[in-house]
């Protein structure tokens, strides 16, 4: 007999296409529409009951982008359609495909209280099941004209700001219709999707494929295409026996869980988010109620607290959802954070701050970290996973690596400490499932545990834009629940899959080391204002804490925990995984940048409050985890000091770390001394050629920095357009062409000692212009490249490239808590799929008995390469990325000002370079009063033991707590004093709950502790 599948799956096609959907609705009403436009931003329902409405015709045009609009429906459900199935069915102008990024609605009764979202693929509003008849129709629908910035490509679009995005009408209104939902017929339907779907994934040589093929042929023949739902059900009957076979023995379980990855900010602003998650949670307990199998997990405890704040019915639905067990907060994060970008101290509040909001509102200990769309991991992750009591870790997004396969997807994964998480990595390959018979066939056949593993986990619903699960995707689930020829779909919480994971493969495949995604490299430099916004919150955070504490301990000043706790938050909503990696519209990076400046005023002022009643008379305070003796910038007439051309004085200070110290008690090292284009401090000679490219001769090594014939703080442009995702990706093409950017306009001496010298150097190139300061101070071998870049460039990307006269075999890069180890070569796909990579404050690159690092106060993605000497020799050619000019998702990312620092320090350890990171990072700050001197809370003496964090609990005791790490990758013994009166010391988790891991001594105000390699611990310091 011949194989006439291909026909008859045609035939199914143009049935279903034709025939059967089209007639799920057989029978609608219009209803009566009446519009109101919002004149500005969105406003709540309260106020839209309260507005004018006049008429509004289907068909007519609505929406200018970012606009809003209130639709006012009435209607009377006809007599006739007694005992029947009705809801109200709406097309905002839906124009197909994802969708998250179109119009959206959100749905409310006469009343005011919110019904349920209304998307693309989801436009139903129950009415009445069974309707009787005469029931009266009055809905608010609240619809948001969110444009689609990706509809047309990677093209550049001023839709992506409501400043630039014009008032012209996206959406005309299609329908607002009362209509009848034939059952039989949306049954018949889901029976032909799920069976067609799963005889297609079947290969030709299954019995089980004819098998559905000649059920579905019945079917058709008894399906009279001229009268749908008169032979539904006849149809439907030679499809039972089909659907009701069940599934193997052996065949594999998908855990499935219901999920609607909602972006906190993307492709559309803040705000906007706020509403989506009204929608989506709406949508949720709407569906809930309906399928009380659904088991819905939900991440980014943010999200939570908007809804909380704006819309508390659909809160309290959300409590009640989780009483039952039907709703599973998970990931225990403020947001679904970058993995690889925020601060070490961040990344541990994002837990702290998820994790404490789930446990305060629903009595939920998350026990697993929930990151699915983040652009790699941190190798610091499972250390800090298990510190927040966590003990799995869920990712997607490694399934889009362009190069390697990761060749797990259950595994443990091993950080820099040796700490271990269980890893599952779905092999259905997204978290966007919708039970389509290619994605249940996929993770089958990709699942690469085979023969140790047996199940794997599917995260289902619209996501990215939010929407979640729909009943259509529920129906499915149940007839895939137990299928012959298909895995067993098995709906259930997270834990539930990762309990019975973890027990059948105990003995999973270990990976140690960073989670890095071989795509979306870009995403380390793009927005770079964004990126210096985080790192400068970061830091000032640090001080605000450091200070604010020190004075509430020293002198019973109040400490502002509700200020702080704020600021912590908004700065980790920023840090959202397309806000601060710079992939989102140009309005989420324009209110960034005014965020920052508000954090940055609001910090400042806590800062200088808490440093004001510490400071005696000219006193410079150092919030950095190392002692330091080094220049420090005063305001105009402080005694001793180098007059410098801003008006200020240099002058040299000593002080001890997280402590304070008067200005003037130490005497200047030897001065900087200038002759012609050359800088020398007795440390380091630096000179600059006629076009202000540098050399650099270390003193004290007897050696030069860079390789022979060549020169640092070299600056080179690239063009750059990658083959899709413009803001997200460095494709490896960018190399093929380089402009070395020699010529420089103008190079003069601005500062010329004792204390500090300078010499500044300007350039120009296309449409843009750079200033850089190349200051030396004394007694120190630190080179800062202070940068002032106007730039104006259209795809394009700026490296600053050093090429050290080192042959390193790999680099060691900043993360957080310590660092990682990278190599320069490119022996295997897996080294040159790393062509660009992150840092944190420092890269080192070192050869046994000599290392040079490089410091950044803002910037994080770089490269490293080897080149070969004239002589034999290699070169060490280490690449900062300062800054890129993509045209997708915002057309004009990166134009504008930039104003960064990264330094050059010789003859450093890995040890000096965490001291120069932080010292960077956190400038010594001067300030005058009247105080008594007073020692600094903690003082630690080891060297390779760095102080992360110092702040008073978050219980309000008055406890002082401690976050401190090994840095250097070795043992330590910790001796840390404290400057007050200790009554006993803890080891506490995150959360600041105890620990019984570490043994703890105490004695005179001196507590005594072991540390292994890069191990995190928080103290908690009861004073007496």
């Amino acid at each position: 007999m011949h194989d006439d599948s291909r026909l008859i799956t045609e035939r199914l096609g143009r049935a279903l296409t034709q025939r059967v959907l089209p007639a799920v609705y057989p029978a609608s009403v219009p209803l009566t529409v009446e519009a109101w436009h919002v004149p500005g931003e969105p406003v709540p329902v309260e106020e839209a009951l309260a507005a004018e409405y006049t008429p509004f015709e289907t068909g007519t045009r609505w929406g200018a982008p970012w606009s809003t609009t209130w639709f006012r429906l009435d209607g009377v459900v006809p007599a006739a359609w007694a005992g029947k199935r009705v809801e109200v069915v709406l097309d905002l102008g839906f124009a197909g495909g994802w969708p998250g990024n179109q119009a959206e609605a959100l749905v409310y009764d006469a009343a005011g209280s919110s019904l349920k979202g209304i998307e693309p693929r989801n436009q139903y509003v129950p009415v009445a099941n069974p309707a009787a008849g005469g029931e009266r129709v009055r809905l608010l629908v609240e619809a948001a004209a969110n444009p689609d910035i990706l509809g047309g490509g990677f093209l550049p679009t001023p839709l992506g700001d409501k400043e630039t995005a014009g008032v012209e009408p996206l959406y005309r209104l299609i329908r607002a219709d009362v209509a009848v939902l034939d059952e039989p017929v949306w049954h018949l339907g889901l029976d032909l999707q799920v069976l067609g779907e799963l005889m297609t994934e079947l290969s030709p040589a299954e019995p089980r494929r004819h098998e559905i093929l000649r059920a579905v042929e019945r079917a058709l023949d008894k399906l009279d295409l001229h009268d749908v739902p008169g032979t539904a059900t006849a149809a439907r009957a030679q499809l039972a026996d089909v659907l009701a076979r069940p599934a193997h023995a052996s065949a594999h379980t998908l855990s499935s869980v219901g999920h609607a990855h909602i972006d906190s900010a993307w492709l559309w602003p803040i705000r906007e988010t706020v509403r989506k998650t009204s929608r989506t949670f709406s949508n949720v307990t709407a569906l809930a109620r309906e399928y009380p199998e659904l088991v819905f997990a939900c991440s980014q405890a943010q999200q939570y607290a908007w809804v909380k704040e704006r819309y508390p019915e659909v809160y309290a639905r959300i409590v009640a959802a989780v009483k039952a067990g039907q709703w599973q907060p998970v990931g225990g994060m403020w947001v679904e954070a970058d993995g690889n970008l925020p601060g070490g101290e961040a990344m541990a509040r994002q837990l702290v701050h998820g994790k404490r909001f789930f446990l305060e509102e629903f009595d939920v200990d998350c026990a697993e970290v929930w990151l699915p769309d983040s652009f790699g991991y941190t190798a610091a992750f499972p250390q800090l996973a298990k510190l927040a009591g966590a003990r799995w870790f869920l990712t997607q997004k490694l399934s889009w690596n362009q190069t390697n396969k990761l060749p797990h997807h259950t595994f443990w994964w091993e950080g820099i400490d040796g700490s271990r998480v269980f890893t599952h990595f779905p092999p259905v390959d997204t978290y966007n499932a919708e039970f389509s018979g290619a994605e249940v066939a996929h993770a089958v056949r990709n699942y690469a545990e085979k023969g140790r593993g047996t199940r794997s986990l599917v995260p289902f619903g619209h996501g990215d834009g939010g929407g979640g699960p729909t009943r259509e995707m529920l129906e499915r689930a149940r007839r895939l629940r137990d299928l012959e020829g298909s895995a067993k779909v098995v709906i259930e919480p997270p834990a539930e899959f990762f309990r019975a994971a973890e027990a059948e493969y105990p003995d999973a495949p270990v990976w140690s080391g960073e989670l890095y995604l071989e795509l979306h490299r870009a995403t380390f430099t793009t927005q770079a204002r964004t990126k210096a916004g985080n790192r400068r919150s970061e830091h000032l955070l640090r001080e605000a804490e450091l200070w604010a504490a020190t004075a509430t301990v020293h002198t019973g000043a109040s400490y502002p925990c509700e200020r702080l706790d704020r600021l912590w938050k908004t700065v980790l909503l920023h840090q959202f995984h397309d806000i601060l990696p710079g992939s989102s519209i140009a309005w989420v990076h324009r209110e960034a940048e005014e965020v920052y400046a508000l954090v940055h005023e609001e910090l400042t002022d806590i800062v200088e409050q808490a440093v004001a009643v510490l400071a005696g008379p000219s006193t410079v305070f150092n919030a950095g985890p190392k002692p330091r003796a080094e220049v420090v910038t005063a305001p105009a007439g402080t005694a001793g000091g180098q007059p410098l051309s801003t008006g200020e004085v240099a002058v040299f200070a000593e002080v001890p770390a997280l402590g304070s110290a008067v200005l003037g008690e130490t005497s200047p090292p030897r001065a900087v001394v200038l002759s012609g284009q050359s800088m020398d401090n007795g440390l380091v000679r630096v000179g600059l050629d006629e076009n202000g490219l540098l050399s650099v001769r270390d003193l004290v090594a007897g050696r030069d920095v860079f390789a022979p014939g060549s020169a640092g703080n070299l600056l080179q442009l690239h063009d750059d357009l990658p083959n899709q995702w413009d803001a997200w990706d460095l494709d490896r093409h960018y190399r093929n062409r380089c402009r070395d950017l020699t010529a420089a306009e103008v190079v003069t001496v601005t500062e010329s000692g004792p204390l500090v010298g300078e010499i500044r150097v300007e350039r120009s190139f296309g449409a843009s212009r750079v200033v850089q300061r190349i200051r030396v101070c004394a007694g120190s071998p630190r080179i800062d490249v202070v940068t002032e870049l106007d730039w104006h460039e259209s795809e394009k990307i700026l490296k600053a490239a050093f090429p050290l006269d080192v042959h390193a075999a790999r680099t060691a890069s900043e993360i957080q808590f310590g660092h990682v180890e990278r190599p320069t070569h490119t022996n295997t796909g897996w080294d040159a799929a790393r062509f660009e990579v992150w840092a944190h404050r420092w890269i080192h690159v070192a050869e046994p008995g000599y290392g040079v690092a490089v410091l950044t106060d803002s910037t994080y993605g770089h490269d490293v390469g080897r080149a070969t000497r004239p002589d034999g020799g290699t070169t060490t050619t280490l690449r900062l990325s300062l800054v890129r000019a993509p045209r997708s998702p915002d057309p004009h990312a990166d134009q504008g000002t930039h104003r960064f620092t990264y330094s050059l320090l010789p003859n450093a350890s890995v040890a000096d370079a965490v001291a120069g990171g932080y010292a960077l990072n956190l400038p010594l700050r001067v300030a005058s009063g009247a105080a008594p001197p007073s020692p600094p809370l903690v003082a630690v003496e080891e060297t390779a033991v760095v102080v992360e964090a110092v702040k008073l609990a978050d219980d309000l005791s008055g406890d002082v707590v401690v976050r401190l790490y090994e840095s250097l990758g070795g043992r330590s013994t910790l001796t840390l004093r404290t400057g007050f009166p200790l009554a006993s010391a803890d080891t506490v988790d995150l959360l600041e709950r105890p620990l019984r891991t570490h043994e703890v001594r105490t004695d005179d105000n001196v507590v005594h502790l072991t540390l292994r390699p890069f191990q995190i611990v928080t103290l908690r310091l009861r004073r007496s």
